[in-house]
């Protein structure tokens, strides 16, 4: 009797230490976004199951600003924003590191105006509605550039991407200074469009970050998410039609505007993406030094971090779907 008990308390002891030492599963990545046509194949990818809620989180905000005051404030381990965003965070002392390029806008990025306003220069002495955020500020400043206007020809409007529909409608701005879906709503208004990403092409680049720290600890769930991001991209490409009902419930337009919404935007395959982070060196750090000192140099931006440090030693894969087309539910 004595040496079944021993027995058994081996046993039990074995259990409690294998117990103990199991790794503890890895939390979710919260990973915070805005309603834009380049982030939204994140929210396909969880409609068709690519990407669980207890392995990716994904938060939503109605502006970048708050995505990245969330960010700030460590209520988020990743972000999707804009590069000069980014390059906003970085400066402030966040260590982050981008792990995808999303999209690169090429007409996406717009300034609408009034239907009365004709061409870019007529917005001199008019009042322009903007986000007060770094992508605005850019926005206008390199359209300012192009028109050979300066701010204080302006009035700008301090204006959050979901109050800018109204304003418009209201006649409380002139212009503002957009992104889609609002772009598109504005136009199918009557609103004309001034000025568009495709006048300052690879400048304006969306991208996901991640913490530094998050990084090293579970890059499995970031693998993850790189994975269930390219199987929708896949989805989007293979099957247009149901792609796009799905996405026009968020994005609130229909499913053909939905389609023409990705017209203006550059969604990197695995391979470029693989390029532009992880090639020696990576292609986008050539974008991310030259947009890094025109913030400098607008005072966008303090000064400069060394933007290598935005990429990571960690190579994740950016590979395509295991099966070519294997999206049909």
């Amino acid at each position: 009797m004595l040496k079944i008990r021993n027995y058994l308390y081996f046993i039990g002891l074995i259990s409690i230490l294998l117990f103990s030492c199991s790794t503890p599963p890895s939390p979710p990545l919260r990973l915070g976004t805005n309603v834009w046509p380049g982030y939204e194949p994140l929210y396909l990818a969880r409609s068709e199951g690519y990407l669980s809620r207890d392995k990716v989180h994904l938060v939503e905000f109605s502006s970048s600003s708050q995505t990245m005051q969330s960010f700030r404030n460590g209520l988020i381990d990743a972000a999707a924003l804009t590069l000069d965003e980014v390059l906003l965070l970085q400066g402030s002392g966040e260590k982050l590191k981008i792990i995808l390029v999303t999209d690169i806008s090429a007409g996406g990025d717009a300034i609408i105006g009034q239907p009365d306003i004709k061409q870019l220069a007529d917005i001199k002495a008019k009042r322009i509605g903007v986000e007060n955020n770094a992508l605005g500020a850019y926005v206008i400043t390199r359209a300012l550039e192009i028109a050979g206007l300066n701010k204080d020809d302006i009035h700008l409007v301090q204006l959050e991407i979901n109050e800018q529909l109204n304003a418009f409608k209201q006649h409380k701005v002139d212009a503002v200074v957009t992104f889609d879906p609002v772009r598109s709503q504005l136009l199918k208004m009557g609103g004309k469009q001034l000025f568009d990403s495709r006048q300052i092409p690879n400048e304006i680049v969306d991208v996901v970050v991640v913490r530094e720290d998050y990084l090293k600890r579970y890059p499995e769930q970031l693998q993850y998410l790189l994975d269930g991001w390219y199987r929708a991209l896949d989805m989007l490409k293979k099957q247009p039609q149901k792609s796009a009902e799905i996405l026009s419930q968020r994005m609130k337009l229909s499913p053909a505007d939905t389609l023409a919404s990705y017209d203006g935007l550059i969604l990197p395959s695995p391979q470029q993406n693989q390029a532009l982070l992880q090639q020696h060196p990576p292609e986008l750090l050539k974008a991310v030094k030259k947009l890094s000192a025109i913030m400098v140099k607008e005072s966008l931006l303090k000064s400069a971090a060394p933007p290598s440090q935005l990429f990571s030693q960690n190579k994740l894969q950016h590979r395509p779907p295991m099966r070519a087309g294997n999206v049909e539910k």
